[in-house]
């Protein structure tokens, strides 16, 4: 598990504890009781779901080079300048036993 996930919980936990502690200390809870930890709770998801942009992963974009794009080009240019067959990457080779008609079955 990762580390921020194993934060996040135990933040949440805390916070749980915290709601359900001020709710029953004292029989009725003060709005600044609750408020604080349903807020830390709301910054803390927003920010787990959204991390800001130093935090995200990030995928560098690459830039293909010409002579990479040359072999593409030529690739798409035989595949298309061939005959419309299909190529299949296995044949049937027969083997050396003689076929017997009768391991043959009518349907299939």
């Amino acid at each position: 598990m990762k580390k921020q996930a194993i934060v996040f919980w135990l933040l949440i936990a805390f916070a749980a504890f915290g709601i359900i502690g001020g709710l029953l200390d004292g029989g009725g809870a003060h709005w600044s009781t609750i408020l604080v930890p349903v807020l830390v709770v709301g910054i803390i998801f927003i920010l787990y779901k959204y991390p800001p942009r130093k935090y995200r992963k990030q995928n560098p974009k690459v830039k293909p080079s010409a002579r990479t794009m040359s072999k593409l080009a030529a690739e798409r240019r035989a595949a298309s300048s061939g005959q419309k067959r299909k190529s299949y990457p296995f044949q049937v080779i027969d083997g050396q036993k003689g076929k017997n008609e009768d391991d043959i079955p009518k349907y299939h």
